[in-house]
């Protein structure tokens, strides 16, 4: 077993000594055998380019020809950080509408923002706030052959993604005519660019969408042209300008093109670019602010060049893990999905905000975000070489904090606390059950800590000390001194296992073990910026209550949840009590012995239909570091539906959830911990059996806290 790695971090509980591999990895081969490749037609198998601020994502043609065809599969999105919309509020709905006040009996009224179904008025206003604002669909870019056109008549089908240079190309003949299609992003503008190989000279049409403002789907209402316009603000014989209004929402569309090709308006919001030579390209930007002038666009070669370049340095500058050498005939789709997850996680989780669930390739929550599933998202970013790429985000969290200050001075506690389903605004959606989880809490504290540990540098203590002091004040002011008990307790809250009650559940083993761990980081946080400990988070840290357990030894779902191994509701959803050892480091809470027991329990009897793509590798990491290799491999690749990883890589759910990207995080999360380990560990490759068939080689990762 081979590993590249010399840990030389300041860590936090020691550091892991791994031996060093005198063989690199042949990065080229590694990712390109893993290119994703179609000769047919498959709804759920559209590929994507994108950047972190922008995706695009296109049907067997290249473009986004037949944009119905995939409507139900992974739609043809072109969606952005930015884009954002809100209908009219013509009733005046105020946030402070949605708020209902509760007593959790920590000595004061809280207020959160609830989904009433009692006062008219205030599920009006949640309803509102809840769909608005909502992420746009920014336009639809496709080859124009009319109504009658369908994906039957695409023959030859062959479409290769080059995951090395970050290209997309598409061969195929329509109605006896052949096509070479290649399209590329630009890395650092909201732009695609595309070249077109064909002696038919068909259209390129630009047809434009209002926002349809539903829960989950593709974000287009084809059926309201006369709530939004588009208008050409300049023009000239290569480019062009477009002017879009829907509402009080306002941006540009920028056309550039190479070749003789004539700009048409064929109907309202739908424009067609008519080439007039055989090899054609253009290029199409998207922008919250007019240009200041005609289009200056780099051409279709210079963004192809841009974008081999920026994937170049992607593949080569972070890590890998090479599978090629293992014999268990598991290992090659294990690889398959270790890749495409870099990748589509770097296109639509690595931009200016957090991401959606469903990245920018189509809506769900309305386009929203949720701040519990970003450590799933992004953790493995640090762990992978890519911390840039996390920092990027974690500045959004500034510009919002006197709104998690608002959040927490309403509901009576000090510090901040962190929104869970959001947008750009960092206004609190409302929600009946998301308003009451806590586990994003500690996320920052965390995702903070892995910043540091990939570049111990004092400037990183500048950055983000402030926040993760803020962040830990919620979390002492959050946690009840049960004076009896003489212990600390959490309560009033809905844990990661949502099937619990905010009002009768009382220490979740997850959100208790997240408690201990982060709050320790915030101490030494403050030890690192020259500050002294402080002493009342020392004494919650010292007697936060320990797991709850049965006469088994089997951790309970929460203290008080004494049916936990009886009760349905208890062995569905996500099994958050392995979270307390996996995502988390072993602590002083939890027992290891009834930590195992737990581990089989649920190995045996879980309702896995009830669960989520992420609960896979949060199984494989408590595997991990409870010593079962085999266990974590079996959790990565169980056959179960929300472990499904799709041709094009994504983490199918169900019908409604056919992309779900905090499972590929997941997964390259616990990937990482299970080559790299952990601090302390001294097991090579902790996370994969020593039977001669895992001969696992990696570079570049770092271990996990």
């Amino acid at each position: 077993m081979k590993i590249l790695l010399f840990c030389s971090l300041l860590v936090m509980f020691g550091a892991c000594t791994h031996p060093v591999q005198q063989i690199s990895i042949d990065r080229k081969a590694l990712v390109n055998r893993n290119n994703p490749q179609f000769s047919a037609f498959d709804s759920l198998a559209s590929l994507s380019v994108g950047n972190g601020e922008f995706a695009f994502t296109v049907d067997i043609t290249g473009l986004q020809t037949f944009p119905d065809a995939y409507k139900k599969g992974v739609p043809l999105g072109t969606q952005s950080q930015w884009g954002w919309h809100s209908f009219a509020n013509m009733d005046g709905y105020r946030h402070e509408e949605t708020l209902s006040e509760y007593d959790f009996g920590r000595g004061h009224k809280e207020l959160y923002a609830v989904q009433s179904q009692e006062d008219k008025r205030q599920k009006n206003a949640s309803d509102w706030f809840r769909a608005n604002p909502h992420r746009l669909h920014l336009g639809v870019i496709g080859f124009e052959w009319g109504d009658e056109a369908a994906i039957s008549d695409i023959t030859r089908i062959s479409q290769t993604l080059n995951l090395w240079e970050g290209e997309i190309l598409s061969r195929f003949t329509w109605k006896g005519n052949e096509f070479n299609v290649r399209t590329v992003c630009h890395p650092a503008q909201d732009m695609i660019s595309a070249h077109i190989d064909s002696h038919l000279h068909t259209g390129i049409k630009f047809h434009f969408p209002y926002p349809t403002g539903i829960h989950t789907d593709n974000a287009c209402d084809w059926d309201a042209n006369d709530k939004h316009s588009t208008e050409v603000l300049k023009q000239d014989t290569q480019s062009a300008v477009l002017k879009r209004t829907l509402d009080s929402t306002v941006y540009y569309v920028e056309l550039k093109w190479e070749g003789k090709a004539l700009l048409k308006e064929k109907e309202k919001n739908y424009f067609v670019l008519l080439p007039q030579e055989d090899a054609f390209s253009f290029s199409c930007a998207f922008t919250a602010n007019e240009p200041d002038q005609l289009a200056v666009l780099p051409d279709f070669f210079e963004v192809e060049s841009l974008a081999k370049n920026h994937w170049v340095n992607f593949w080569e500058e972070g890590a890998a893990v090479d599978f090629s050498h293992c014999t268990d005939p598991r290992a090659k789709e294990l690889e398959r999905r270790v890749v495409l997850s870099q990748y589509l996680l770097a296109i639509q989780c690595a931009g200016s905000t957090p991401p959606q669930e469903t990245g920018l390739t189509y809506n769900s929550w309305f386009g929203k975000y949720h701040l519990e599933m970003i450590w799933w998202h992004q953790a493995w970013q640090p762990l992978w070489g890519h911390s840039e790429l996390l920092s990027h985000t974690l500045e959004w969290y500034k510009t919002v904090e006197p709104i998690a200050r608002e959040v927490a001075r309403r509901q009576g506690f000090d510090g901040i606390r962190w929104m869970k389903m959001t947008d750009p605004s960092g206004v609190e959606a409302p929600s009946s059950v998301g308003s009451f989880l806590i586990w994003q809490q500690p996320h920052f504290i965390y995702l903070a800590e892995l910043l540091y540990r990939s570049n111990p540098d004092k400037k990183v203590i500048e950055k983000y000390n402030y926040l993760v002091q803020e962040t830990a004040k919620f979390m002492y002011a959050f946690a009840t001194y049960d004076e009896l008990g003489v212990r600390f307790i959490l309560k009033g809250a809905i844990p990661a296992q949502e099937t619990l009650n905010a009002s009768t559940t009382i220490n979740p083993p997850f959100e208790l073990s997240y408690w201990y761990f982060a709050m320790q980081i915030a101490q030494i946080w403050r030890e690192r910026a020259g500050e002294k400990r402080n002493l009342e988070w020392d004494e919650l840290i010292d007697k936060l209550s320990p797991l709850a357990y049965n006469e088994d030894g089997l951790y309970l779902a929460a203290e008080n949840a004494i049916d936990t191994y009886k009760d349905i509701r208890f062995t569905s959803d996500h099994m958050a009590v392995l979270g307390a050892v996996g995502i988390l480091p072993m602590n002083k809470l939890i027992r290891e012995d009834y930590m195992k027991n737990t581990l089989q329990w649920i190995w045996d009897n879980w309702n896995w239909g009830k669960t989520w793509g992420w609960d896979y590798p949060m199984t494989a990491m408590n595997a991990t570091r409870l010593g079962e290799p085999e266990k974590a491999v079996e959790a990565l690749l169980m056959n179960k539906r929300t472990n499904t990883y799709l041709p094009n890589g994504h983490n199918y759910q169900d019908p409604r959830l056919r992309v779900y990207l905090p499972g590929n995080g997941g997964l390259l999360t616990a990937i990482a911990l299970m080559c790299a380990g952990w601090d302390g560990c001294e097991i090579e490759n902790p996370g994969f059996p020593k039977n001669g068939k895992w001969n696992v080689m990696w570079e570049g990762l770092s271990p996990m806290p």
